[in-house]
């Protein structure tokens, strides 16, 4: 069974990808792997697009079961038909928005405020997943995720508020079970 996380940055994709696939004993991939070129600091170039999709599908491609997290909406037609279950994260903002700062701080630590430059990369980080609900970010927005889930072809599990991972788990454990 292929399964696609998705939400909102600070929805918890990542955290849940992992250990669904851990339970599940399959392979998980993060969508920002595909489409980030690996740069110190990270998430400073975009792969291009024809390569992140062809290197994805093969991540994809070289299991019948696996997990990706992230968010694969504006990447192109045919994505809508990859999964066998898709899994739709909603946070409140605020809880999502604290999530991403405290995230950020433990993995770069006091550079994003002392250097300029990260601090810079660190507020426009924060006031785009800020923008998600709100629809006033670039890409990832609540409506568009709401109109690409509207698109897929498989079953849709929706799983809103602050739950926990274990709530989150015995609900797709549930699906699949089914």
């Amino acid at each position: 069974m292929k399964i696609h996380i998705m939400g909102a940055s600070g929805s918890g994709t990542t955290t849940l990808g992992h250990h669904v696939a851990e339970k599940l004993n399959v392979p998980y991939w993060d969508s920002d792997d595909f489409f980030w070129v690996k740069t110190e600091p990270p998430y400073q170039i975009r792969r291009n697009s024809d390569e992140r999709n062809t290197l994805c599908k093969a991540a994809l491609d070289s299991h019948t079961d696996s997990i990706l997290g992230g968010s694969v909406g504006h990447w192109g037609d045919g994505w809508e038909n990859r999964f066998d279950l898709v899994v739709f994260l909603w946070v409140p903002p605020a809880i999502r928005i604290e999530r991403l700062r405290k995230r950020e701080f433990e993995r770069f630590g006091d550079v994003i405020f002392t250097d300029p430059d990260r601090r810079k990369s660190y507020e426009e980080f924060i006031d785009w997943a800020a923008g998600y609900d709100s629809d006033t970010a670039r890409g990832r927005t609540l409506s568009f995720h709401r109109q690409w889930l509207q698109n897929v072809s498989c079953p849709v599990l929706k799983i809103e508020g602050d739950t926990t991972i274990a709530e989150r788990m015995a609900l797709i454990l549930d699906v699949i079970k089914a």
